[in-house]
């Protein structure tokens, strides 16, 4: 028992002294190993970098580092410095091309071989591209045009826009161009009309390319198809037989789809002969948003023509005509059988080798618009066009639409037939709008109607109305303007009809009215005015007032038909001369004659008063009006 007793104290003191001698020789003790903490759950989006930062502490000291990672690759960036023991390691994370879920692992040593590993847990998005809404995936102009997109074009781009070239377009591949978006933009962003640089290219088809870059690189392309057209309408200028006449004229047939003023002087074989009119062959269109301008003095010619063929000046909705005559110059359109030639203008002659009764020689003026109108729907087709034809189309819900300016213009022998009971007026006015301007008009032998409108807002000041072979003025689906200063002379049909709303399309709270009038009615009328009380949900919603009528043969009975119609607008203060052995109830029925005073031929105080307003129309200067007492 000592024995063992002995040998355990020995053993104890050897352990001791061991122990002492560690301290004694200056060997350190072991050292904590590293910590590394876990950074922040991150975010990337898919196919781009980011940086994390590891913290790190190394009682022992750093020795090296080395990283890994899952949903992408990483790097170290920025490593830890030999022997410190404590600092940041920046590691780039590359993420893939999927989202999801991915991770960045990284191990740190310490100079005693000890190690740390922490993870950073990372969210891979798909980043987020711009776009690109409100461009058209077509659309035509014509040579020389420039595009212009109506808009608003929305961009939008949740990282921002791209420094410089952020909204660009190429045509075919070629050179960008930039449209100017600023990265200081807000998004989404909304351009309007913006306007694209296309007036230098020709004729065909090309491919716009637009391209939005965000701020981060990414891209939205949107692809646009431009056919360019060329100008579809031409022009000839020829010498007129006899050989050596010295008379010319300019043909103008097809789609005038550009701005275009007719010219003065014609240029055959490089001569700058003067033209003595425009001859207008088949359907010429004013088309694609175009302007086309008139000149004082201007005589247009149709030619003659029935059914498809018939001629006729077709102002489409959206485009422009303009036609300024003067008192001293008048725009005239007539037959190609009439020999009136601008010559015969500018020398004060008006009147051409045709009787004033000769009608149906060509067709007549259409103008269509943008303007309400009550039918079956909101945009139909125009009578006197046929519905092959897109270009007929009327009616929109802009009240104040201009289709240019009509002034000191004159219609001829016009009103041909383009299919059983569908001829073409004189003047048709289709879904007008209010910015229009028209006055001083004159309509001569129609074969149709003189002036029709049929919805629409525009008015018209000073029109007069000869030898109409149907209705002077006629009234469709709604318009609601005034007619003012007129003078009616000798229809075959009614002076007046007046049609109300057709269709479910009808418009509300308005009518329109005919102020300050005079009717010689002649010995082939119709009616004085025909009311329709019935057409579509409605009757007719319009008024007449200040009107003096004479002129009416004894044997008159059309009377005045559904006098007032719905009564919507209060007819009040005519005047009229009986002709012997009739009364004032015999000529004007159904109640009409409550608001007639009978008054001695052109001894009336209503009714068109100023002599020399209708001067410049082909009865003012011949003598026409002053043998009626006009």
């Amino acid at each position: 028992m000592k024995k063992l007793l002995s040998l355990l104290v020995a053993f104890g003191v050897m352990f001791y002294l061991s122990s002492c001698g560690d301290d004694d020789d200056g060997t350190a003790p072991d050292l904590a190993a590293p910590v590394v903490p876990d950074p922040s759950a991150q975010s990337a989006q898919v196919d781009t970098d980011i940086t994390i930062d590891f913290m790190y502490t190394a009682e022992a000291g750093f020795a090296s580092s080395s990283v890994s990672a899952t949903g992408g690759s990483a790097s170290v960036t920025t490593d830890g410095t030999a022997g410190e023991t404590s600092g940041t390691i920046q590691v780039t994370f590359s993420a893939g091309s999927t989202a999801g879920v991915g991770s960045v692992i990284l191990t740190v040593v310490d100079s005693e071989g000890d190690e740390a590993t922490a993870t950073a847990p990372v969210t891979i998005s798909i980043s987020p591209v711009p776009t690109i809404a409100g461009i058209p995936t077509a659309a035509s102009i014509v040579e020389g045009q420039t595009l212009t997109v109506p808009g608003p074009i929305t961009l939008t781009s949740e990282d921002g826009f791209a420094a410089s070239n952020a909204f660009v377009l190429q045509v075919d591949g070629g050179t960008a161009v930039d449209l100017g978006v600023m990265a200081s933009a807000s998004s989404p962003l909304e351009l309007t009309d913006v306007a694209l640089p296309t007036e230098a290219l020709i004729p065909g088809t090309y491919e716009i390319l637009f391209t939005l870059t965000d701020g981060d690189g990414d891209e939205a392309t949107f692809l646009h198809i431009l056919n360019v057209e060329a100008i579809s309408f031409f022009t000839s200028v020829e010498e007129q037989a006899p050989e050596g006449s010295g008379v010319f004229f300019l043909e103008i047939s097809g789609s005038i789809n550009a701005d275009y003023e007719l010219p003065t002087q014609g240029t055959v074989d490089d001569s700058q002969e003067d033209i003595s009119y425009y001859v207008l062959a088949g359907r010429v269109k004013v088309t694609n948003g175009a302007t086309f301008t008139i000149p004082a003095g201007s005589v247009l010619k149709g030619r003659t023509g029935t059914g498809a063929n018939a001629t006729a000046l077709l102002v489409t909705r959206g485009s422009t005509l303009m036609a300024q005559g003067t008192a001293a110059q008048p725009i005239i359109f007539t037959a190609i059988a009439d020999d009136l030639t601008m010559e015969d203008v500018d020398g004060g002659d008006l009147v051409g080798s045709l009787a004033p009764t000769v009608n149906g020689e060509w067709g007549g003026l259409i103008v269509l618009g943008n303007a309400p109108i009550s039918a079956s729907a909101a945009e139909v087709q125009i009578e006197g066009i046929p519905t092959s034809d897109a270009d007929g189309l009327y009616g929109g819900d802009d009240a104040t639409d201009n289709s240019g300016i009509i002034t000191y213009v004159s219609v001829r022998h016009g009103g041909s037939n383009i299919g059983q009971g569908n001829e073409i007026n004189g003047l048709s006015l289709g879904g007008v709008g209010s910015g229009t301007t028209i006055n001083n008009i004159e309509i001569v032998a129609n074969q149709d109607d003189g002036i029709e409108w049929f919805g629409g807002n525009v008015s018209i000041d000073r029109a007069l109305v000869w030898n109409s072979g149907d209705d002077s003025m006629d009234t469709d689906q709604d318009w609601q303007g005034s007619c003012t200063n007129f003078l009616i002379v000798t229809p075959e049909g009614s002076a007046f009809e007046l049609d109300g709303p057709e269709g479910p399309a009808s418009r509300d709270g308005g009518f329109h009215t005919f102020d300050i009038g005079t009717v010689y009615a002649g010995d082939n009328i119709g009616n004085l005015v025909d009311w329709d009380g019935g057409t579509g949900t409605d009757a007719t919603n319009a008024q007449l007032t200040n009107i003096y009528w004479y002129g009416i043969d004894a044997a008159y009975t059309g009377g005045i038909a559904s006098f007032e119609g719905d009564g919507s607008g209060t007819s009040a203060n005519w005047e009229a001369t009986i002709p012997m052995g009739a009364t004032l109830g015999d000529i004007f029925n159904d109640g009409a004659d409550a608001i007639v005073t009978e008054v001695n031929e052109n001894q009336n105080t209503v009714g068109v008063q100023n002599d020399d307003m209708f001067k410049w129309t082909w009865p003012g200067s011949d003598g026409t009006l002053d043998a009626l007492g006009l």
